[in-house]
């Protein structure tokens, strides 16, 4: 019976060896392994929740908490904070959140429950698990080009935010040089037109920020993105609330709050109830394949339902928050004057910074904050390209993650001339159709093309396919099993809502981003 007990061993010492690399519990290397040992590993197997296989070695978060935290990071971006509080304020206050929050819940959160099946069910990146879901559904595989549409516009999109997020990071680098004291609205547009305008400094900037995102996917699911999301996400969170703390000592906290909450109706229209719906959808990362990505790690005990709804408040409460940690230090000083996107944060802040007490304090946290909510929502965007060509291509992780990163890096080259030698070269796209001629893109650089072409373009329409799809193609059978811990009607809800309103709604967000809508709302008399 020795020789039987050595091959039982063995057998058991191979199958536990590649468990334990399935679940990423370490790389095993060749070792003795005795009769009592192969025991205790076939015991410790019957104790581990059977999963299916997923994309890749690195397969499940490590808790529903973890996924709440990179799906949070991952929407969580840069619009966050310096979009949404300028849009509220200027549209309405209170009336623009009411409105932006039933927007959320009647686009924004059916589209991330569908996303997040999808992903789970599948337990594929984007491209394979929507022609997989649809093949399984009696379709045609061709569905598979939503989930390219997905992660190649996250591929565009993230080729232009690593620049941004390279700018950002350069100016933690000069808010600790104290580079922002005293500092005059002259000097401030020079010291962020010498940073854009150069393209080798931003592109060393853009290779830093790149080299950073890389690094983190490329260490896995766990051992990377888990790892560092579990760090910057309480970070962000903490730093939010001590820049609040600081604005409501330090700035005119009451008007912050009436400019953002104080509800003003006379102000709302068409424009403003449209724009409250491209808010809700482009806040949360939808149409990008991350969130059905991040959902393919999803482990099977977790809440569909529960967890977007989680996702969603955090995402709101970031983009609430964000304004009262910014907008009073805005309101406190009677020259400053509101804005939104890169000119608020880095022309009008850094002045802010330089009159306020402790101002080089409050510089440095602010723009690390930009840097973390950065980091959070790019390896998101990088993780489904590196999913497909480990499943697709047979890379190593290590090395799809470098390629990917590369043609990223490189793709961003373009975003980085656009601000600096191809600032005057201006590009149109116009496409014939028969006898007629279509202007999709007229006279934009480089990185206003991408931004259109992902924005006003991929991201809607990717988001109306969803919709679309998990509500008449996608097995209701299939749909129903991943929702199966919610209440009946919860589901039935949620079935309306992608079958009626979101895509509706989401061709309105299309066609408005396209420039079409104005047009329909002129013909009806609305605008």
């Amino acid at each position: 019976m020795v020789l039987g007990d050595d091959f039982f061993c063995f057998a058991i010492a191979a199958h536990y060896k590649e468990l334990a690399r399935s679940r990423d519990i370490e790389q095993y290397k060749f070792f003795v392994i005795t009769p009592k040992m192969a025991l205790r590993a076939l015991s410790q197997e019957k104790r581990m929740p059977s999963q299916p296989a997923s994309t890749d070695g690195n397969i499940y978060w490590s808790s529903r908490l973890a996924f709440i935290l990179a799906a949070t990071g991952s929407a969580v971006g840069l619009g966050n904070i310096w979009g949404f509080p300028y849009k509220a304020g200027e549209n309405g206050g209170g009336a623009f959140v009411l409105i932006y929050l039933a927007c959320v819940l009647a686009i924004g959160l059916p589209i991330m429950m569908s996303e997040i099946l999808i992903g789970r069910h599948t337990r594929k990146n984007p491209i394979q698990a929507m022609e997989r879901m649809a093949v399984q559904s009696g379709h045609s595989p061709r569905w598979r080009w939503v989930g390219l549409m997905g992660v190649g516009a996250g591929f565009l999109i993230l080729s232009f935010y690593s620049v941004i997020g390279g700018w950002a990071l350069a100016y933690v680098f000069r808010a600790l040089s104290g580079d922002f004291a005293e500092i005059t609205p002259t000097v401030a547009n020079e010291v962020f037109n010498s940073l854009v305008g150069d393209p080798e400094r931003s592109m060393a900037w853009h290779t830093l920020f790149m080299v950073a995102v890389v690094l983190v996917v490329s260490k896995g699911v766990n051992s990377g993105l888990e790892r560092i999301i579990k760090w910057l996400m309480p970070t962000l969170f903490v730093i939010l609330l001590v820049l609040v703390g600081i604005a409501s000592v330090m700035g005119d906290y009451g008007a912050a709050v009436n400019y953002l909450f104080n509800p003003d109706f006379s102000k709302l229209n068409s424009e403003v109830v449209v724009a409250a719906m491209g808010q809700a959808f482009f806040s949360l990362s939808l149409g990008l394949g991350a969130i059905m990505m991040y959902g393919a790690y999803l482990p099977d005990h977790a809440s569909v339902a529960k967890t977007s709804l989680a996702i969603v408040g955090a995402d709101t409460a970031v983009a609430l928050i964000s304004g009262l940690a910014i907008f009073p230090l805005v309101f406190a000083i009677p020259e400053m004057t509101t804005a939104e996107g890169p000119s608020l944060v880095f022309k009008v802040l850094p002045q802010i910074f330089g009159k306020i007490e402790g101002g080089g304090f409050v510089s440095v946290m602010f723009f690390l904050l930009l840097v973390i909510a950065a980091i959070t929502s790019a390896v998101s965007l990088l993780e489904p390209v590196v999913s497909w060509l480990v499943t697709q291509k047979g890379m190593a992780r290590d090395r799809a993650s470098h390629v990917a990163g590369f043609a990223i890096w490189f793709l961003g080259l373009g975003t980085v001339l656009s601000f600096s030698s191809w600032s005057d070269e201006r590009l149109t796209i116009a496409p014939r159709i028969g006898d007629r001629i279509f202007v999709l893109v007229d006279g934009k650089n480089f990185f206003e093309i991408v931004e259109f072409l992902t924005f006003s373009l991929m991201l809607p329409l990717g988001g109306v396919m969803i919709a679309y799809f998990v509500g008449f193609i996608a097995s209701m059978k299939a749909t129903r099993r991943q929702l199966a811990d919610s209440p009946r009607a919860v589901y039935s809800t949620w079935l309306f809502m992608v079958r009626n309103v979101a895509p509706i709604l989401g061709v309105i967000i299309l066609l408005n981003m396209l420039g079409i809508l104005d047009s329909i709302f002129l013909w009806l008399g609305l605008s």
